[in-house]
């Protein structure tokens, strides 16, 4: 069988102001009606042999990861929490380990969760490719053939040929990695024909990659071993050992393993592939206008050219501008000429050292039971809209610094509040006085919606004590 291993992992940073720490990039709609991690998983469908895939992830992503795999009908093995971030090869390591104590040997298809494959089906020819060099006992990575002397990526050196019967492109050993070239040396990998780029994709049989961890990379196998052995399973997730995890040396799969390996091979893939690593590859893969502009929302353009401008929130209007991004939400607007976009990791930076909320999250914070959309925050009261989704409902929890005013704007609530349940309809309200103990749940079969009124000294996220929750936090 073949297991699609997910990493979905990261913060996608290169992305803000729409991409944030705890809303990254792989939850994100960026080139269709899908998000990348739904885009990753329905471009899999066709492939013989498929089993239902590993999702290893954030703990703080975990809920939306899981609604967003309902959205589009797939149940998983697992979603696999990660406590801290540790880099590709303790995550490889980890789900291989997990599939093993199932005495399976399976072929996991590991693939990164944000990123864009214009041509399925050419990946799939490259996937069958691969199963053939699995089969052999290989470690297999997906090189991508070059369309220009990029300088953003590693490389891979092919080797040796390699034989399979699919009847593409050639397979090969890998003769070496490639550390991002200057564009010289990158020019000269492209004219040679002998380079790919290092996609981050990988297959190989659950035996094999852990035989190499073993031999390459003892250290993140063993702490890995002590992570997954100790790990628990928390509703539909199953939760690694934090101390164990923590404890395990970060590094990617391909310096942990596949620089130090002998059994290294490589497909090459021409299927229309990007990272979508920034807003300049954004715009390269967008749908262009007759001036070389990529649109998103509700714009106004006049004498601008080769630009991309996405307005999520409300009218975005430019004049002259030439080969910018722009980029607005609701709290935030991001301007930056298309050959700096690099250089938004410097606006995140200050964000973190700031603390302000701007580089964590959005305005609309989704929760397992639904979402809170941030309407008014000021310094003795905040406005929120807040969604329950239906069957589902919020801890029962108080708070030592502030009152709550609910109004129901649609739906139906059951609200808890001290020893009183009761329920209120539209255009209803309620008052929640400081220091008790509530509840709302949505008992319907549509969503339910309120206005909350938050005030009080203190207003932040933090002060909150749970006594029941439905959601394990």
């Amino acid at each position: 069988m073949i297991v699609p291993v997910i990493l979905a992992g990261g913060a996608g940073t290169r992305l803000w102001p729409l991409s944030r720490e705890l809303h990254p990039k792989q939850l994100l709609q960026l080139t269709g009606h899908h998000s990348m991690i739904q885009s990753t998983l329905d471009r899999l469908e066709g492939l013989a042999d498929l089993a239902p895939p590993v999702v290893i992830c954030n703990e703080s992503h975990r809920f939306m990861i899981a609604e967003q795999l309902r959205e589009i009908g797939i149940r998983p093995q697992t979603i696999m929490l990660e406590p801290v971030g540790r880099n590709t090869a303790p995550a490889i390591a980890a789900v291989a380990l997990y599939l093993a104590r199932q005495t399976r040997q399976d072929d996991l298809l590991v693939l990164p969760a944000d990123h864009h494959i214009e041509h399925p089906a050419v990946f799939h020819r490259a996937v069958v490719a691969g199963r053939e060099l699995t089969a052999r006992k290989l470690l297999t990575t997906f090189g991508i053939v070059p369309t220009a002397p990029e300088t953003g990526y590693g490389y891979i050196q092919k080797g040796e040929a390699l034989e399979t019967g699919d009847g593409g492109d050639q397979t090969a050993a890998i003769e070496a990695f490639v550390e991002k070239p200057d564009r010289q040396t990158a020019a000269g990998y492209l004219a040679s024909g002998r380079y790919l780029w290092n996609s981050g994709m990988f297959l190989f049989r659950t035996d094999t990659i852990l035989e190499e961890m073993q031999r390459c990379a003892p250290e993140i196998l063993g702490a890995c071993e002590e992570a997954v052995g100790r790990a628990v399973n928390d509703l539909d997730f199953f939760r690694l050992d934090p101390p164990a995890f923590a404890d395990c040396p970060s590094d990617s799969i391909d310096y942990a393993v596949m620089e130090k390996t002998d059994r290294g091979a490589v497909v090459p893939l021409d299927a229309g592939w990007n990272d979508l690593g920034s807003w300049e590859a954004l715009w390269e893969v967008g749908a262009k206008d007759g001036a070389g502009n990529v649109t998103s929302g509700d714009t106004l353009l006049h004498n601008v050219t080769q630009s991309y401008v996405l307005a999520d929130s409300r009218l975005v209007s430019a004049v002259g501008v030439d080969r910018h991004i722009i980029v607005e939400t609701a709290d935030a607007v991001f301007v930056c000429p298309r050959d700096r976009v690099q250089d938004v990791k410097h606006l995140v930076a200050q964000l973190k050292s700031a603390r302000r909320v701007e580089g964590i999250c959005h305005r609309r914070v989704y929760r397992p039971w639904g979402m809170v959309e941030s309407i008014i925050d000021a310094q003795r009261f905040e406005v929120k809209h807040i969604t329950v989704h239906p069957g589902k409902r919020i801890s029962l929890q108080k708070h030592h610094h502030r009152a709550e005013h609910w109004i129901v704007v649609k739906g139906t609530a059951q609200v808890t509040r001290g020893a009183e349940v009761f329920v209120l309809k539209e255009d209803q309200s309620t008052y929640i006085p400081l220091g008790q103990p509530h509840r709302l749940e949505n008992p319907g079969k549509l969503a339910l919606e309120i206005i909350e009124v938050r005030t009080g000294s203190y207003l932040g996220e933090d002060d909150i004590q749970r006594f029941e929750d439905d959601y394990g936090r």
